[in-house]
């Protein structure tokens, strides 16, 4: 059916209804990167399997990220009058034992994270009831969604729809207001006026630099050319960041919406979503989703019965962690290696074949539906004077609950660590927070009650970037960190540019000779003043930021590099060339776990006697240190 009208809209918002809440059992099973790495996709075809051997009448539909990514595999199950019902960690041994109690309408519990009862719309702010008052009130031994500390701080906007929705439906992504806002900008809207509400909102881009959309915008549509482009960055290549996957994995149409309302705003014919050849699930989605909008009349030509019309291609990027910046990502497009040049002028002025192009990234555009229907003025509410709404953050690293979560800008970062993501795992202590992405830096435990926005990430040295944030327990050795963040910049570093080719390696190779306590004292000036040479110089923001990791723990851990330099030392029994082995006689119990896991023969002993490490022999791969049940390998 061709979407031309209002009607046609809402007739298909009422099948997605009936998908999303059917007359009977429903169970959704969480097939994002993260949930079919623990096996996910083999619990979704037990289900299938156990539902018709069992003769139990119940859908079984594949849904993205609910962002609990610790406790995948995740299971939601949905019966009629009932709340809604998460189930976390489950294998395909737990299906027959769930199906058998399905019978009767009831779910085990010990594999139950949360309940559901009312689930709010945040594309029109209606809530949809699960069940009724007294009906959760019986299900009171179970914690309701709301209240659970990993929820109970996060504003879901740009993910409001990822977990929830099967993300190649277009019909149940209609049914939570979907294409609801690029109806009505097409129809009833100038651009201009388009415009001016994402300029009220105050969003400013979500891919790292964070430029105020509605001014980019602007920008985009004054400018002149005979055809004009938008495109989705979807060029995710921080290492532990998946925000964007994410999105795309769980709710492709969000991100066409906004593409459609932002094309449609500067006056643009067609669009690219430049995604990571990493990531071919999220390829594979988004795909899915323009396929089925063209069909839809959602994508092509006078589209609504208006004489507007849009495309959008999907380009696969080979790898480069340089293809994130505009202009390279640009090149790559257009066939040539993904290098930047120099701006101005700027892509919105002359882009994509020498025309204007206007790039924004994937969170961007997922919140521009929201923010065209709930208003400009609501979405500023949140967050902070200049940093407005919420940023999504892949939170991992030594935390207890690692995951995908959505937070007001404005909020702690010892709120994210601790009442989010539960404190540090193994009952550690935080040491650092390292935020933005390989070029971001390391905030200190001591400044831990930061605000969590633009402004204050960067006055302690550090930036919000894509949304990276890898937690650090006191095993970490930040000498080790800048190191290995350097090591990665140097690689991706293009080559291009001389201080940012020259520098990354320099940086890098000062800190490895640290590591190996062969470091100078005047290596820290020399640190300094090429990490400034770097910031001042470098063409595009991965030289301008590349200092950042270095000068962040140089800032926060300067102890740290004098110890390795001045005393040989690596407390945190990090860097190998300043480290040794040995086992404590007092606590050793002859195990042998030791001597059988050493890949050298550097263990020596005999059963229920004390061991022995050879110093000539040890390569510290930790392997002993890993496996000894009573902690009597020491790190010295």
């Amino acid at each position: 059916m061709k979407i031309k009208k209002m009607q046609d809209l809402n007739k298909l918002k009422k099948s997605g209804e009936q998908q999303l809440f059917p007359s009977g059992i429903k169970i959704t099973v969480g097939l994002a990167t993260c949930g079919i790495a623990r096996g996910a996709d083999k619990v979704h075809d037990a289900f299938k399997k156990e539902l018709q051997k069992q003769k139990v009448k119940a859908t079984v539909v594949p849904v993205g990220c609910s962002g609990w990514c610790s406790r995948e595999p995740i299971v939601n199950i949905i019966i009629p009058r009932m709340p809604k019902i998460t189930l976390g960690d489950v294998s395909e041994d737990d299906i027959p034992g769930i199906v058998r109690n399905l019978k009767n309408r009831h779910i085990p519990e010990s594999k139950i994270l949360y309940r559901t009862d009312a689930e709010e719309n945040i594309a029109d702010g209606r809530v949809r009831k699960y069940a009724s008052a007294s009906q959760a009130a019986t299900s009171g031994k179970i914690p309701a969604y709301g209240t659970l500390p990993l929820f109970k701080k996060q504003k879901k906007i740009a993910l409001r729809n990822c977990g929830l929705i099967n993300p190649a439906d277009i019909q149940e992504y209609v049914a939570r207001g979907g294409f609801k806002a690029a109806y009505s900008a097409v129809t009833g809207m100038k651009p201009e006026k388009i415009i001016t509400e994402v300029q009220r909102s105050g969003l400013r881009g979500r891919g790292g630099a964070g430029f105020p959309v509605g001014k980019k915008w602007e920008m985009a549509r004054q400018a002149e050319g005979k055809k004009k482009y938008i495109i989705c960055n979807a060029d995710e290549g921080d290492p532990g960041a998946y925000m964007d996957r994410s999105i795309l994995e769980g709710d492709p149409f969000s991100v066409l919406e906004g593409m459609i309302i932002a094309a449609f705003s500067i006056g643009a014919s067609e669009g690219y979503i430049y995604v990571r050849g990493e990531y071919p699930l999220a390829v594979k989605q988004v795909t899915k989703a323009i396929l089925q909008a063209k069909r839809s009349g959602l994508l092509g030509r006078n589209m609504f019965g208006t004489d507007f019309s849009f495309n959008v291609n999907v380009e696969k990027g080979a790898g480069a962690f340089v293809c994130g910046e505009e202009t390279a990502l640009i090149a790559s497009i257009e066939g040539y290696s993904g290098e930047p040049v120099p701006r101005p002028p700027y892509p919105v002025e002359k882009g994509l074949w020498g025309l204007p192009t206007c790039i924004n990234n994937v969170e961007t555009l997922a919140n521009i539906p929201v923010v065209l229907s709930r208003g400009g003025t609501w979405f500023s509410r949140i967050g902070t004077g200049k940093s407005k709404g919420t940023k999504i953050f892949s939170l991992v690293g030594a935390v207890e609950r690692v995951g995908l979560v959505e937070v007001p800008m404005g909020i702690s970062l010892k709120e994210i660590v601790y009442d989010i993501g539960g404190g540090i795992a193994g009952g550690r202590k935080l040491k650092a927070v390292q935020t933005g992405g390989p070029s971001g830096g390391c905030i200190p435990k001591r400044l831990a009650d930061i605000s969590v926005d633009y402004e204050s990430l960067t006055k302690a040295g550090s930036i919000m970037g894509s949304g990276g944030m890898i937690v650090m327990d006191d095993r970490t050795c930040m000498v080790d960190v800048a190191k290995y963040f350097m090591s990665f910049l140097k690689d991706e570093s293009c080559g291009k540019c001389l201080p940012c080719r020259e520098g990354t390696q320099a940086v890098f190779e000062i800190l490895d000779r640290i590591t190996r306590g062969r470091g100078r004292t005047k290596d820290i000036e020399q640190l300094k003043d090429v990490c400034e040479a770097m910031s001042q110089a470098s063409m595009c923001a991965l030289g301008k930021t590349a200092a950042n990791p270095v000068l962040s723990t140089l800032r926060y851990f300067g102890k740290e590099y004098d110890e390795h330099i001045k005393k040989r030392r690596c407390s945190a029994g990090v860097c190998s060339a300043l480290i040794r082995f040995s086992i404590n006689a007092d606590k050793c119990i002859g195990c042998e776990a030791c001597r059988k896991a050493c890949p050298c023969e550097a263990v020596s002993g005999k059963p229920r006697k004390m061991h022995k490490i050879s110093v000539k022999k040890c390569i510290k791969c930790r392997a002993c240190y890993e496996v000894c049940p009573v902690k009597a390998v020491e790190i010295r």
